[in-house]
């Protein structure tokens, strides 16, 4: 991978991993949404990567009408590349997750390379008690979850998406992931540079050691060479230390609420903006830049802002 001294964040305010009882600063509202993006963008973030929820349980809310209700005010209020997840829950059919993406034509979107076990279950040791009946089963079915996207479903989202020159964030639990995409690549199906996510921490997926950091990123130098860029993100309290490995090795990082409700030993985050400072720490520590949107247009070489549906 062509060596660049900036480097992009990607934040991620809200996702569909943690409740709303874990933590009184995870966005829940449309406005608690569009206010932890903004922050997020102000402090550094050049990507967004956007989850919607339902406004009052706080449950993953993967319909075009929650995205709707904070996409365009988004759009209107930062000059930030915005990603919409085709992910959403692990409890939803593919054809529920790639609604938002279809309809908004996004400058980017994420989307999953593989099928894995997804358990969110240990959460359970550290929160006891929910405000809504669904985060305690949530967190429990999660023992017997499988987050699917099987070839078949991967096809899908790109072809649905073909004609809408939407980039991917293909998100990789696992080195098989990796392979998926090289496959897709072979095909002719996804056209580079790839913007490779590696999730590092997820019980199902890749852990969270120094050697699976460097083996995540042999194996994709080794089947992408210079057609890809490379971001990482790290679950829960390997957040700064996943993402300070990557930078190092010239990789970009991604932080907020979706992946990690901390800012350090025990503490809460107040915002992803919080998160993303610290992000902009470890960059300009090691000598590095933070990629402003326009910059992150190019490395990541979108079709710009002004070719989205939003």
């Amino acid at each position: 991978m062509a060596a660049s001294k900036k480097v992009i964040i990607t934040c991620a305010p809200t996702g569909a991993i943690h409740t709303p009882s874990m933590s009184p600063h995870l966005p829940i509202t449309p406005q608690e949404i569009l206010d932890d993006a903004l922050a997020a963008a102000e402090a550094g973030a050049s990507v967004l990567h956007m989850h919607a929820r339902d406004e009052v349980t706080g449950k993953p809310d993967q319909s075009i009408e929650g995205f709707a209700k904070f996409l365009p005010q988004l759009k209107q209020a930062t000059n930030a590349v915005i990603n919409l997840t085709t992910g959403g829950s692990p409890f939803m059919t593919v054809e529920e997750r790639v609604q938002p993406t279809a309809h908004f034509k996004p400058e980017v979107a994420s989307l999953n390379m593989g099928s894995i076990n997804f358990g969110l279950f240990p959460l359970l040791e550290k929160f006891k008690e929910f405000k809504f009946d669904w985060e305690r089963e949530h967190l429990e079915n999660s023992k017997d979850l499988v987050f699917r996207n099987s070839f078949a479903d991967i096809e899908y989202v790109l072809t649905t998406c073909a004609a809408n020159g939407t980039r991917f964030e293909f998100e990789c639990y696992d080195i098989a992931h990796l392979y998926n995409l090289k496959h897709f690549a072979d095909r002719g199906i996804v056209k580079p540079p790839f913007f490779i996510q590696s999730v590092f921490g997820i019980l199902g997926g890749i852990g969270t050691h120094p050697e699976d950091v460097a083996h995540m990123k042999r194996t994709a130098d080794r089947l992408f060479g210079d057609d890809y860029r490379w971001s990482v993100l790290g679950a829960g309290a390997a957040q700064f230390r996943i993402g300070a490995m990557a930078v190092s090795m010239g990789g970009n990082l991604r932080v907020g609420l979706e992946d990690s409700l901390w800012a350090g030993s025990g503490r809460l985050a107040t915002s992803s903006a919080e998160q993303v400072q610290f992000a902009r720490k470890i960059i300009e520590g090691q000598g590095l830049e933070v990629a402003t949107p326009d910059d992150a247009r190019e490395i990541l070489d979108t079709k710009g802002g002004d070719k989205v549906d939003i």
